[in-house]
């Protein structure tokens, strides 16, 4: 029996992934959190085999669990389901230690044979992804300058440019608004860029964003 714990911040998304996986006569949900702090708290005193992870969670991201895990040498293997589309966290989450990478937008059949193959220590990835993971192996200098931010800068990144305030922002992300304008900050000066329309230009271009 596969255990597993799910992260996401939205109950029905929850409710989504436990009712999907609770066909699946070999995997079990054993645990739920909402956020980074319940995340932690929960795997104090629950095991499981399997974390199914959101990136988008308020207050410290998924992808801040995934590197505390792996630093802490965790066994658990981290399965990325996100709305982010697989150009934008999917080779920066397998880099960061997780298992597997599905878009929330995919067939549910599709999470049932990423846990089960995470499960089992192998990677599991889409074809997309297996396509961008042998063009970042044949074409190593063509790195862009967003793939140099931090996970939280390009998170702030990706949100201004979908035309989020920084307030909104903010409370997204249990952040105050002073550090989220450090993080644009940031982001602006790593990209050489002057305000949120080239940053939003940037994004469009670079297919971080629909037009």
């Amino acid at each position: 029996m596969i255990d597993v714990i799910l992260c996401d911040d939205h109950a029905l998304i929850r409710r989504g992934i436990r009712d999907t996986l609770a066909d699946a006569p070999d995997i079990r949900v054993v645990g739920e959190a909402g956020d980074y702090g319940e995340l932690r708290s929960l795997m104090r005193t629950t095991s499981c085999d399997v974390l199914v992870l959101d990136i988008n969670l308020p207050g410290r991201s998924g992808l801040d669990a995934l590197h505390a895990l792996k630093d802490e040498g965790s066994p658990v293997k981290v399965l990325i389901v996100s709305m982010y589309p697989e150009d934008q966290y999917a080779i920066r989450a397998l880099r960061g230690g997780a298992f597997g990478y599905v878009n929330k937008g995919g067939e549910p059949r599709q999470i049932v044979d990423a846990v089960r193959t995470v499960a089992q220590g192998r990677k599991y990835v889409t074809p997309e992804i297996a396509q961008m993971l042998v063009e970042s192996l044949t074409a190593p200098t063509l790195e862009t300058p967003h793939q140099k931010l931090s996970d939280r800068e390009l998170q702030t990144l990706v949100m201004i440019a979908s035309g989020k305030r920084l307030a909104d922002i903010a409370e997204e992300l249990t952040l105050s608004p002073k550090t989220v304008s450090v993080y644009r900050a940031r982001v602006l000066e790593k990209l050489q860029l002057a305000n949120n329309s080239e940053l939003t230009v940037y994004a469009i271009r670079n297919g971080l964003v629909g037009a």
